[in-house]
């Protein structure tokens, strides 16, 4: 189209140049396709069908979405819903893919029927939520693609009423400042919010052009934003599970103008974004969990956006733990993903095959950026040997006070894990005010976010500082050790001199964690952390302790220049706000550091049988 083909020169020059995006790189007379002209024009359907026949993962997919939507249409239209402050807003999305991928690739009228009553009842809401935007963007979103999927079945009377709802409680709530803060954010927020208003103008476009032109033209000028958060190497800053909420939601921006308007104006040029699908490949241990540091969750689940990374890359080995996540979800819980769409429209549509994906030939991850993290691995299939770290700021976005955080996962145990996240809303409703970054918030008083509760260091019983920042300093692979240290100083700025923390995988067999502190000439007590599944802890000698689980063995054994306490403690926590933790304890060390000295503590966490001379592996 030389339409869209002048807009991206026009685009790429006004960067050259340095104008600012406000001098509006799509114009009112921009013509736009036909409806549908969201994620997949008119006519594209059959193509689709096709590519989905020739694969038995894709056309296992295609018949269970088409289940989910014959079972939508055996229950109730969806009601507006509440939970605290924040409204459901999943569900209409979800159902609106769900029935309007049945209806495009079907052509039975029932899912079209339904389709309108779903939408109708949600366009007579009161309001969207503004005050809680997402609810407003996501709402929106669903709205977009039903008005666009079905615009040829809906009445007029409907289009005018679903129309009339994007416009009013979608498209002009964003006008408010109070509420359009995400504009300004860098965070998933932004990258949600600005996914539904884009859906949005891009859907009613033809209705307010000057209007719809300027709400694209925001998306942007604002999305850049967030997207320089990938760089340089693609880590996302809020962690893998966000990752899945704020990139699937790029995604979905940066698809959906290239199939509206031809280009996508050299958004997924920015440094980093091309690379992101392999930071959430490379934080899954070999059992299926996730380095759920932070406010993530610690399973793993079939992501897909992947594919589009795939259809853009066609590296198989992106594929590798889809195929796993795929075929393990044997309760087919995928089918709950809102998302799910994406896998179908850029999975099958590029001919992605799961039958037999590359297993990844690299064993070493880092990226630097706003939240470095670092892992390694003996190799992907499962019972292989997995150990990450995480640098950072308890600052960042949805974050805790785990800096130098690590996790290590052998023979399919979790000998040190994270608790992840909380929920919020049963915080909100007991009155927390979980979302304050002061020092002296309320926040750190929730016992998940606390340093206590992460496999790091606490000095005298103190916090970690919040407004600090501790950087991925070396990373690497040498004789047979994959390592990465940083430096933690600043993170502990009040209480001790110098932290540096060093963790290394070992011949593939087992980790090393190393800590050099420099103390003052105050009084200093260290605490070394770790949270872990083990069922029975054992303090074998005054250093060494024999975990085990399930059969398996891990002994941990500590090298320092002073005596050291061990203990073990529970995991209950001590506020009535706080949610239950079932499983797990907490293993490690207390010990007194010497006045104005640098001392060096090691610990080897050796799965299966005591190594007798390991390796100290790095030198700070």
């Amino acid at each position: 189209m030389k339409t869209t083909r002048l807009l991206s020169l026009l685009f790429a020059f006004l960067m050259v140049c340095g104008i600012k995006a406000q001098d509006q790189p799509m114009t009112v007379g921009t013509k736009l396709p036909a409806h549908p002209r969201l994620l997949m024009l008119k006519g594209e359907e059959g193509a689709l069908k096709k590519k989905i026949r020739r694969d038995s993962y894709w056309t296992s997919l295609h018949n269970d979405f088409l289940k989910e939507a014959d079972k939508v249409l055996s229950i109730p239209v969806h009601e507006k819903q509440m939970e605290g402050k924040r409204m459901e807003r999943y569900e209409a999305m979800r159902r609106t893919f769900l029935l309007g991928y049945a209806y495009r690739m079907t052509g039975q009228r029932k899912y079209a029927v339904r389709a309108e009553q779903e939408l109708l009842c949600v366009a007579a809401y009161d309001t969207w939520n503004p005050s809680h935007f997402l609810d407003t963007a996501e709402t929106t979103f669903a709205l977009a693609i039903g008005y666009d999927w079905f615009f040829h079945f809906l009445s007029e009377a409907s289009k005018h009423t679903i129309r009339t709802a994007i416009i009013e409680k979608g498209l002009k709530a964003s006008l408010n400042e109070k509420e359009a803060w995400f504009l300004q954010s860098r965070n998933n927020w932004n990258q949600v919010c600005n996914a539904g208003m884009l859906y949005g103008a891009l859907a009613v476009f033809e209705n307010d052009k000057p209007f719809c032109t300027d709400i694209i033209n925001r998306t942007l000028r604002t999305i850049t934003l967030p997207m320089q958060e990938y760089a340089p190497q693609g880590g996302y800053p809020e962690g893998p599970g966000y990752w899945g909420y704020g990139t699937t939601n790029n995604v979905f921006i940066i698809a959906a103008l290239e199939k509206a308007l031809g280009t996508d104006f050299g958004l997924s040029d920015a440094p980093g974004f091309m690379q992101t699908g392999l930071y959430t490949q490379a934080l899954i241990t070999p059992s299926l969990y996730m380095f759920n540091y932070s406010d993530n969750g610690a399973h793993a689940g079939f992501a897909p956006a992947v594919f589009w990374f795939y259809s853009k890359l066609k590296n198989p080995s992106l594929l590798y733990y889809q195929k796993k996540l795929f075929e393990n979800n044997t309760q087919k819980t995928y089918l709950t993903n809102r998302w799910l769409i994406l896998a179908l429209l850029f999975g099958a549509g590029s001919d992605a095959s799961l039958a037999n994906p590359a297993e990844p030939t690299t064993l070493m991850y880092s990226a630097t950026g706003t939240t470095p993290v670092a892992a390694m691995r003996s190799g992907w299939s499962e019972g292989n040997t997995f150990l990450a770290i995480k640098f950072g700021a308890a600052s960042t976005g949805h974050a805790h006070m785990d800096v130098g955080a690590f996790i290590f996962e052998a023979e399919g145990i979790r000998w040190a894990y994270d608790f992840g996240g909380e929920n919020y809303n049963r915080l909100e409703t007991r009155g927390v005010d979980l979302w304050g970054m002061a020092q002296t918030s309320q926040r750190w008083d929730v016992f998940r976010y606390r340093t206590q509760a992460h496999n790091t260091l606490c000095f005298n019983d103190k916090p970690q500082l919040v407004r600090a920042r501790a950087e991925l300093a070396d990373s690497g692979e040498r004789d047979g050790v994959m390592y990465a240290a940083g430096d933690l100083s600043a993170i502990y700025a009040d209480q001790i001199p110098t932290v540096k923390r060093a963790v290394s995988l070992v011949d593939k067999r087992y980790a090393v964690i190393q800590d050099q502190l420099t103390t003052a000439g105050q009084f200093t007590k260290v605490a070394w952390n770790m949270l872990t599944e083990a069922e029975k802890v054992t303090f074998t000698s005054d250093t060494t302790a024999l975990l085990e689980k399930d059969g398996k063995r891990l002994y941990l054994r500590v090298e320092a220049p002073f005596p050291i306490r061990f203990y073990t403690r529970g995991v209950t926590p001590t506020n009535t706000y706080d949610s239950p933790n079932t499983i797990g304890q907490f293993v490690g060390f207390e010990a007194d550091l010497a006045l104005n000295a640098t001392q060096q503590v090691t610990v080897y966490l050796m799965p299966g049988e005591e190594v007798t001379q390991p390796k100290k592996p790095y030198s700070f």
